[in-house]
């Protein structure tokens, strides 16, 4: 691949040694001739550096979330992203934050390849008239609002019935999503650069509790019939609310989010079989 020239460095400003690091990093790129803009993932500069066309790979600094939030920005723009991991979590990052020195050298030469993974597209509706819309990473989830009480929601999948689910929600996930929410409700590991859409109810009551997996041009309508609060949630971010009769629309979208790997192409596996192994030790010890 070719090695980047122009590079945006986004930190997390909630963890203060990702912004040190930032700086730290930045200083080295310059030192190897590399153009650099660094900022808070929050930062104006880094959205312009985006939709500007002016960066070639963007840099993240933080765990999943701080992806998360990139890839909203990088996506559109088709700019790859590196994530150095220093949260907890690490599927979407490449490296952790102690080896970000040799990774960032075989940037730098060129030696990594890019892996590329589907984005969906959810719009709410309200009246027939489009009320908002969002680009999903992870997952689009429709249910509940602050009440604990289960809400009732129709589901179409291409323009058919497919079944009502009496439940907390419904999960409508990419196969990056399959390790995040949709798993922690029972729902099925994808591979990450599968192009299926997964729909996985949350705590279903004498409704279908299995998860369902569609092809790629598959587009799915979630209505809501609720005498009490709805809502939706797009990538964990803040929940808007739904009103009876209102639903939500996912399908694929025309973006995709990009990200550079250096591991072999089995890390997937690997980082899986991992932390599923860290956790069982934790609750062995427990």
């Amino acid at each position: 691949m070719p090695a980047p020239e122009r590079i945006l460095v986004a930190s997390q400003p909630a963890l203060p040694h990702a912004v040190a690091m930032a700086d730290t990093l930045s200083a080295f790129l310059r030192k190897k001739k590399v153009e650099v803009v660094a900022a808070s993932i929050h930062d104006d500069a880094i959205r312009d550096g985006l939709q500007s066309a002016w960066a070639q790979v963007l840099i993240t600094l933080g765990g999943d979330g701080t992806m998360l939030r990139a890839g909203h920005l990088s996506g559109p723009a088709g700019v790859p992203m590196l994530g150095i991991n220093l949260g907890r979590l690490g599927f979407l990052t490449e490296t952790q934050g102690e080896h970000w020195k040799p990774t960032i050298e075989r940037l730098l030469k060129g030696d990594f390849w890019l892996e590329t993974r589907m984005m969906l597209e959810a719009c709410r509706y309200s009246e027939g008239k489009q009320k908002g819309s969002w680009l999903v990473i992870n997952e689009c989830v429709v249910g509940r609002g602050e009440q604990v009480r289960p809400v009732e929601l129709t589901t179409e999948v291409d323009g058919h019935f497919l079944t009502r689910y009496m439940a907390d929600g419904l999960i409508v996930s990419t196969a990056t999503g399959s390790t995040a929410y949709a798993l922690a409700a029972g729902g099925p590991i994808l591979p990450p650069t599968s192009r299926n859409i997964l729909i996985v109810p949350v705590a279903p009551h004498l409704s279908v509790d299995r998860a369902i997996v569609l092809q790629e041009d598959s587009t799915v309508c979630i209505r809501v019939h609720t005498d009490h609060e709805a809502s939706v949630c797009v990538d964990g971010k803040k929940s808007i609310p739904m009103l009876d009769g209102e639903f939500v629309r996912v399908r694929s979208s025309e973006h995709e989010i990009k990200f550079v790997r250096m591991r072999g192409k089995d890390y997937f596996y690997r980082t899986l079989t991992s932390y599923m192994n860290i956790h069982a030790k934790k609750g062995e010890s427990g």
